[in-house]
């Protein structure tokens, strides 16, 4: 992101509304981060179902502000992570998949302007390209971060995970299907 496009963006939408929407797109993934199922090392947070959503309800650009939003307001230390906040929380093993969350919702947010939210099948299809860009770079920061191979990355970092992505891909896929018609 530019500068230059964060100016067009004031001027267009009104600085108080920008900072406002990707505030509440924060606040979404926060909240969500909240809901969990606990894995060692890396928990299962209904976080990615909230990029998902806020990428394709937002757009690519004010869907990845939203993100690096939520990234600074965890570095500061507000707990908006699954387990708090803070800058030691994004060295951890789970960084990797937190610094990707803007990649994610900008990809979906692409897609969906591209008119992938047309159809179900498409809508999946994007939401589920999406989520696996945020196992893309979270996967091998988990590898160095246990000094280990990819393999057992993946058997604690990925495997365990498809189904629930599926799971919130899809429903992700679905509220944009249905808002788009």
């Amino acid at each position: 992101m530019t500068t230059a496009w964060v100016l067009r963006k004031v001027e267009a939408k009104g600085f108080s509304k920008t900072l406002g929407l990707a505030l509440l797109g924060s606040l979404l993934v926060a909240l969500l981060a909240k809901v969990q199922l606990p894995f060692v090392p890396v928990p299962l947070t209904g976080q990615t179902f909230g990029v998902l959503l806020v990428g394709g309800l937002f757009g690519a650009r004010l869907g990845a502000l939203s993100l690096l939003l939520y990234l600074i307001e965890g570095a500061l230390g507000l707990p908006v992570f699954a387990k708090g906040g803070g800058v030691a929380y994004l060295l951890g093993p789970t960084g990797g998949y937190l610094f990707a969350f803007p990649l994610a919702a900008f990809l979906a947010g692409v897609l969906v302007e591209r008119g992938m939210a047309r159809r179900f099948s498409t809508a999946l299809f994007a939401m589920l390209l999406a989520a696996l860009s945020v196992f893309l770079l979270g996967l091998p920061w988990l590898s160095l971060y246990l000094g280990a191979e990819l393999d057992r990355a993946l058997v604690l970092g990925f495997y365990p995970f498809v189904p629930g992505e599926v799971l919130k891909a899809s429903l992700a896929a679905w509220i944009l299907w249905r808002g788009y018609r």
